[in-house]
């Protein structure tokens, strides 16, 4: 016999659930779809969070698209750059982008920082255009200006989150739903 599953303290409460993820992806791929009509763009993916957000939006596309994916780390730097956090590139696209339309799938833009990153890393290697959805938004977080953020899933506080690929130290990537996550006490 199973053992039964321990609750998890951190585990919150469901802030988007299943049905409205769904939902709104699939009006998101309605959106890219007529926008990008007659057209082959590239989903650049950062890995992992995004990884959800990118397999359900590439389901409802009506339009033929591919998709690659790029991982970045972010750390903080020490004091010789004043503090302030660096990006650094773990995995790079498998091809080319040179003239083709890029659609960077991101999980969850707040400071911009990492977007940004990749813009100007993706930009000098010349695509016909480039531009991002993302699922979750905190534009009162943002530090740069000026992100070629076209569609956006959901605004939402200033609250971390699990579950639809969003992780605690690797947990609960798989959860279908949203889920708030408590503050340690």
């Amino acid at each position: 016999m199973a053992k039964p599953r321990t609750p998890e303290p951190r585990l919150g409460d469901v802030y988007l659930n299943r049905e409205e993820l769904r939902s709104r992806v699939a009006e998101l791929g309605r959106e890219i779809s007529r926008d990008y009509e007659g057209r082959e763009p590239l989903l650049v993916a950062p890995l992992k969070a995004s990884l959800v957000f990118v397999v359900d939006l590439s389901r409802v596309l009506t339009i033929h698209h591919a998709l690659d994916f790029i991982e970045l780390a972010s750390y903080a730097a020490g004091a010789d750059t004043g503090g302030h956090a660096r990006i650094r590139l773990l995995k790079d696209l498998d091809g080319e982008i040179a003239g083709r339309d890029v659609l960077i799938v991101e999980d969850v833009i707040d400071t911009g920082l990492t977007l940004n990153y990749l813009c100007k890393t993706l930009a000098l290697r010349d695509p016909g255009s480039l531009a991002a959805v993302t699922l979750l938004d905190r534009p009162y977080r943002r530090l740069v200006e000026d992100l070629p953020v076209r569609y956006v899933g959901f605004t939402v506080p200033d609250e971390l989150f699990v579950g639809y690929g969003f992780d605690l130290q690797e947990r609960y990537r798989n959860l279908p739903d949203l889920h708030v996550l408590r503050r340690e006490s």
